[in-house]
């Protein structure tokens, strides 16, 4: 991988260990809702999704049936836009701890500090994208980042896209990190070079369907590929 000028990173389960602070909000939204309440597993699936498709998937349209006046539709919609406002809520209060994994904001340092570029592309919102870039202090480590509701939902690939547009950079001089199938499908749509990390929410077989260059069990293998 010696031609690798950039490293575009997903948040979530790659960098920051939010996973669990993500089920129980998730969780706590549905609750808010009235709505049957997702199982850890279930929700594990759509994490690196934007929040709207992620709860789309997980409470579909025949949830608001027979309820209120006006279409199905217009209902549904309300009722995602509703668990959002509730996710976001909760994930702004709840108290479950959501650190950086051991050894990553090392492994940014040491790669910046070499010359190579580093980007973030996550399933999070502008704002809550900014948030944990501020909260962490890794905000001037990152050239250039997107976020979910600046372009489609993963696995669409219209981020890394406008990524690599705004560096002048082609998809084969960047590589994507990510916990998620959602992100290696992502990368391989352009035929981006991609690394899967397993302490997220995916294994190691359902990263490997999708062609990464690796698949690795720990930050210290992740640093010692570039």
């Amino acid at each position: 991988m010696q031609d690798i000028r950039l490293a575009i990173f997903d948040w979530d389960g790659t960098l920051m260990d939010s996973v669990g602070r993500i089920v129980a909000c998730v969780q706590g939204a549905a609750r808010d809702c009235e709505l049957a309440v997702p199982a850890p597993a279930q929700i594990r699936q759509i994490i690196g999704l934007s929040l709207d498709v992620a709860m789309s998937r997980l409470f579909p349209l025949s949830s608001g049936s027979g309820s209120g006046s006006g279409s199905g539709s217009a209902f549904d919609e309300r009722q995602i836009a509703a668990l959002i406002d509730r996710y976001r809520h909760h994930y702004l209060h709840d108290a479950t701890p959501s650190p950086l994994f051991s050894g990553a904001g090392e492994l940014l340092h040491d790669w910046r500090s070499r010359g190579l570029q580093l980007a973030v592309a996550t399933g999070k919102s502008r704002r809550g994208l900014d948030r944990v870039l501020d909260e962490t202090g890794l905000r001037p480590l990152f050239v250039t980042s997107r976020g979910a509701d600046e372009a489609r939902s993963k696995p669409d690939p219209l981020m890394l896209e406008q990524i690599l547009d705004e560096l002048g950079l082609s998809p084969r001089q960047a590589v994507m990190i990510g916990d998620s199938v959602h992100d290696m499908a992502m990368a391989e749509a352009i035929a981006m070079p991609r690394i899967g990390v397993t302490w997220g929410v995916d294994s190691s077989d359902a990263l490997s369907r999708h062609g990464p260059v690796a698949v690795v069990d720990s930050m210290t293998a992740l640093h010692a590929l570039l």
